[in-house]
Formats: C-alpha cells, structure tokens, sequence
C-alpha cells in the first residue's frame, strides 16, 4: 500500500503546477466552508447568551397556563399569585442543576414628565437577579454592559432605565425625574414617582421610543399587587434545557400547578429567524463551493488521464490488472483531496488567528453595542469538511478512471 501512496505523490507532481492549482482551490473551498461555518457558529452563541444572559432571560420560563394566549386579553386572570410563586420556588429549590430563579412582571403605561405623556412598556426584575444571572455568562456576553448610567438597584425601589427614544420624546436625561402612570389590576389608575437612572439600549427599532426597565418591586406597587406573571429560571447548563424542562414540567403539574413552561429558544423567534437564514446560506454556499471542487478533481485527473495513456498501457501489458489503474487514479485524487484540507485547514487557522490579533468590531443583531468579530473553531465543521473533500476527490476520480482502465493495452500503447 505504501507503494502505491508514494505513485500516487509523484504522479500527483509530475504536472505541479495543474496540481498545485486544484490543491489550492480544495483548500479555497475548506476555508469558505469553515470560515462561514465558524462565523455562524459566533452569531448563534452570540444571540443565544444575549437572550439568556445579557438580557436576563434565562434558559426557562414559566407561565400560568394560557398566559401566552390569553394573558394580554386579561392579564390578571394570568398572574401568578404569592402562593403560587411560593410553590413553585420550593420544588425549583430542590434541584441542584437550577441556579437562579426570579420573578418578573411585564407592565405598560404612561411616563410623563410634567408637561408630555407617551406610552412606555416595561419589564419590572429584581435588578440582584438580574445581576447574577449576567455573571454567569462566558466571554464577551459577561462583559458586555447593555446600558449606560447607574446600574438598578434592589434598594433604589423608584429608579428606572429607558431607551434613549423614550428619553428624547419626554427630554430626560440622568437622574431627571417622570411620573409613571397606569391601571391597577382592580382597575384604578395609579402614578408613582420615578428617577432616571440608566439608558438602556432597545433590542429592536420598533421599541426604542417605548422601552422601560424597572425594578419588580415598582412595577408590583404601579400594578398594586404581589402577584407576578411569569418566572424565569437559569440553569447551569445550555445542555440540560430540554431535560430540566421535562423533570420540573412532571413535578410543578404533580404539584397541582396549572402552568406552563417555555425554553429560551421557544420565546426567542428571531434566534429561530436568523438560525434558519444562515443555515440556508451556509448550504447554499456549501453546494457552490464543493461544485467547484468536483469540477476541479476531475478536469485534474482527466487531463492526467490523456497524458498518461501510454503510461496506463505499459502498465497494463506488465500485469497491472484494471481495477489497479482505477485504484491509482483514486488514490491519486483523494490525495488531492488530502492536500487541499491540509492547506484549507492552515488557511482557515491562519484567518481566526489573524482577525484574533486585529481585533476587528461590529454591531450583532440585537446587541446595540460594538463588539469584537470572531470566527469560531468548529471541530465537527472541520471533520465534515474533510472527510466530505476525501470523498467527493475520491467519488469525482471514478468516471476518467474507469475509461483509463478499459482501454484496449494495443491502444493505450499506440495513443499519441
């Protein structure tokens, strides 16, 4: 077999220059693949910690049941009340894999600041929650700071943060005074003072004149009441999403809960959008790439072929049965396919490490702040990528091959 490999090597540089041609765009075509791979890999870990961490989401979220169809209908109907939350608190307490679990309650209303009034909507948190749920975060998503000013506090019961839109309309700035106002859950309309405490960046346009964020306590005393909407849990783990969920579904439901519980991708539709869209990029651009490679591989071996028809007739009158020529042209071109990942492998390194050392910035989808470009190392990218080019080298090989092969020896030896 070693013989063969070492005919196969040579043959393969006895027209290098052919040779090195299709070796380069094999590793071309590796680098688009990974590099692309790579990159939508960074974009999906991005937005998920952006959800689950920075926005303080968590990995679960429970509900009353028919909350999410019906909640924004009759919102009280909905809420969960202090027993409820009580119940829920305690069997979440007994597993190991739950680090965090807070309530929230989502509020709307109007903010004023004397002289204009505009609708703000508004998700009251427990700002300490908030906080630890943040610093469980890996890598960038744990550093990155979503706002600009004080940070809310637990203590600080009146403070809030709005989107620089909301801002402008009402002309605050920080630690400018509003008054926010709204129905309480029997009906009444309630005004509570607040100070400013924070810019908050908008995940999307259509909320950056109307986004809020308030302590939980403020958004209970506007709402007056102690009943909260949903409960949000962090876990330890990405991993361990779809089975805490199962496990803790069993025992909230054998608890007599009528809940419901949702993971973070089940209320997160634009991770689902964008996943979706860069998944048909991606195999768009995969299908081209491989293209390319196929029509290379075998434009490469064919010429080799009709050069070396004399060369396949001597080898056949000395014994060299067909499935043996057939063999070395395989041979031949999968060690193409070899050399191509080889040199796409250590282009694709040479770019992460590059755009490591420049350092260069961009803004991400729902992420408002500028934030280092990267390009992942996906292992199983680079498996599939491999063994893909080994195969399709080897598959794109066969048809000149096999016409090597059944050429009459008298033939081959008289080709000129």
């Amino acid at each position: 077999m070693l013989t063969w490999i070492t005919l196969a090597i040579r043959n393969l540089f006895r027209n290098g220059r052919r040779s090195l041609f299709t070796i380069v765009a094999i590793g071309l075509g590796f680098l688009a693949v990974n590099a692309l791979g790579g990159f939508t890999a960074y974009i999906f870990a991005s937005l998920k910690d952006s959800y689950i961490y920075a926005e303080g989401n968590g990995h679960l979220t429970i509900f009353k049941a028919g909350f999410l169809e019906k909640g924004k209908l009759d919102p009280v109907r909905y809420l969960l009340s202090v027993q409820e939350l009580g119940a829920m608190r305690r069997i979440l307490s007994r597993h190991p894999e739950v680090l965090v679990a807070t309530p929230q309650l989502q509020i709307s209303g109007l903010l004023s600041n004397g002289q204009v009034s505009t609708i703000f909507v508004a998700s009251g948190r427990v700002p300490s929650d908030v906080d630890a749920i943040s610093r469980h975060a890996a890598g960038l998503i744990g550093r990155i700071k979503l706002y600009d000013g004080q940070p809310l506090s637990d203590a600080a019961l009146y403070g809030i943060g709005v989107s620089r839109g909301l801002a402008q309309q009402l002309n605050l700035r920080l630690g400018s005074s509003a008054v926010a106002m709204a129905p309480t859950v029997s009906g009444q309309i309630n005004a509570l003072d607040t100070q400013l405490l924070q810019f908050i960046d908008a995940p999307i346009e259509a909320l950056e004149d109307k986004l809020a964020t308030v302590p939980l306590k403020f958004a209970q005393d506007l709402y007056d009441t102690a009943s909260v909407d949903r409960l949000t849990v962090l876990l330890k783990s990405d991993d361990q999403t779809e089975a805490a969920k199962a496990r803790l579904a069993a025992e909230l439901a054998g608890a007599g809960l009528n809940v419901e519980m949702k993971t973070w991708n089940e209320l997160s539709p634009f991770y689902t959008k964008v996943k979706k869209m860069f998944n048909v990029i991606f195999f768009i651009t995969f299908q081209i790439v491989f293209l390319i490679v196929v029509m290379s591989v075998v434009n490469t071996v064919g010429m080799a072929v009709m050069e070396r028809t004399r060369e396949i007739g001597t080898l056949r009158a000395l014994g060299v049965k067909r499935r043996g020529i057939i063999a070395l042209f395989s041979l031949e071109s999968t060690m193409l396919g070899a050399f191509g990942s080889l040199v796409g492998g250590g282009m694709t390194l040479s770019l992460i490490y590059s755009i490591k050392w420049a350092h260069p910035s961009w803004i991400p989808p729902q992420i408002t702040r500028e934030v280092p470009l990267q390009i992942y190392l996906v292992p199983e990218y680079w498996l599939y990528s491999i063994l893909l080019l080994l195969l399709l080298s080897l598959l794109s090989a066969i048809l000149p091959a096999r016409k090597a092969a059944r050429l009459e020896i008298t033939h081959a030896l008289g080709y000129a």
